[in-house]
């Protein structure tokens, strides 16, 4: 076989267990998954109605051109239909964009540790990946404009940054915005934009008025709770969408996903009440951390990477064991760091007393040494 030789160095996504799988692996009658960064609190009642009411054949491919959702989304965010974009969740448009504007010979500038799948597709490309360290769990923007050139096609900024949950200020992005060469498409990836209350968290549709190289992605899969219908999109001047169309799969949102999104959008009394609790949920572990004395990034998003000083996989198996699914911080860029999704109020307690029973089983055994 004659395979791409990015494809045959490259490891694919790595899920993290599922709840089925590690209850028969561990015996747990209860698991608590807080990994995915997935809404605790379900999705809007509004979105089981119309699922359950949708009558037509499943044989029919769903509208290609997600008419009725594209409609909806448009009025919510404030742009023409022209100028949105649908997606098998955010991540195939960060493909599409890869598959549209990178190729050898070519270079893209990311933050780094940031998400994954931006390198990822730049690598299956054959396009060279520049990756800027985070100071401090902040994007190094001034580092990041440096490592632009005239080969640079992408650049990608995610705000709140995963893994760490910090924010790009709306004066500093602006200040980016204005210095980077027209002919380089940014992507502001805000998949928890919904999260957000930062006071100088920025108005990004509006920046679309000045910047026509500035494209931003959100998705219904985080504070919407429809991750598994998969149902993303981007917003950006309409030359911008037309360009990047062709390289778009013809059916790629299927018709329960749309349907599923068009009954959350309506429903925003829900997102508030999410958006709140989260806020709750993050006050629970700042009180933890700063109990114990751990590091942590203030964040915007509905998670907090956390700092135990140890080893990462040892933090990961021990909540592990005791029903708790998280994410380490090795496979993160972050190793001794745990990165936990914000779940209900009851599930938080419960993972805050697991921890601590960690951390007071560690400083028994440095006291015994």
């Amino acid at each position: 076989m004659k395979w791409k030789e990015a494809v045959t160095k490259l490891q694919p996504y790595q899920p993290g267990k599922s709840i089925e799988e590690v209850k028969r692996q561990y015996g747990l009658t209860s698991i608590t998954k807080l990994a995915s960064n997935e809404n605790p609190f379900g999705c809007s009642n509004l979105v089981r109605e119309a699922i359950s009411g949708y009558g037509t054949s499943y044989a029919l491919y769903p509208d290609g051109y997600a008419t009725n959702l594209r409609a909806a989304v448009a009025e919510h965010v404030g742009k023409k239909e022209t100028e949105i974009i649908f997606g098998n969740g955010s991540d195939e448009i960060i493909q599409i964009i890869s598959r549209s504007l990178l190729y050898p010979g070519r270079n893209t500038v990311m933050a780094a540790p940031t998400f994954p799948q931006y390198k990822h597709n730049a690598v299956i490309e054959g396009a060279d990946s520049r990756e800027v360290p985070l100071i401090d769990g902040e994007h190094d923007l001034s580092g990041m404009l440096a490592a632009i050139d005239n080969e640079t096609s992408v650049v990608w900024l995610c705000s709140p940054n995963n893994p760490t949950g910090i924010h790009i200020p709306a004066a500093e992005l602006v200040g980016f915005l204005s210095k980077v060469p027209k002919d380089v498409l940014v992507v502001l990836d805000e998949a928890y934009y919904e999260y957000t209350d930062a006071e100088d968290f920025p108005d990004s549709v509006k920046l679309l008025d000045s910047y026509e190289n500035l494209i931003i992605l959100r998705t219904f899969s985080k504070i919407y709770g429809l991750a598994a219908f998969r149902v993303g999109y981007g917003i950006a001047h309409e030359e911008i969408i037309r360009k990047l169309e062709p390289a778009r799969e013809p059916f790629n949102t299927n018709t329960l996903g749309q349907i599923a999104a068009i009954a959350a959008l309506a429903d925003q009394g829900f997102i508030s009440r999410c958006k709140e609790e989260n806020k709750m949920g993050l006050q629970q572990y700042y009180s933890f951390c700063e109990a114990e004395g751990l590091a942590y990034y203030p964040s915007q998003g509905n998670f907090i990477l956390i700092n135990f000083d140890m080893d990462s996989d040892e933090v990961f198996q021990y909540l592990l064991e005791n029903g708790y699914i998280v994410r380490s911080g090795r496979a993160l860029g972050f190793p001794g760091w745990v990165r936990v999704t914000i779940g209900s109020h009851e599930q938080n307690e419960g993972i805050i007393a697991q921890m601590k029973s960690l951390l007071a089983m560690r400083s028994k055994k440095q006291i015994e040494i």
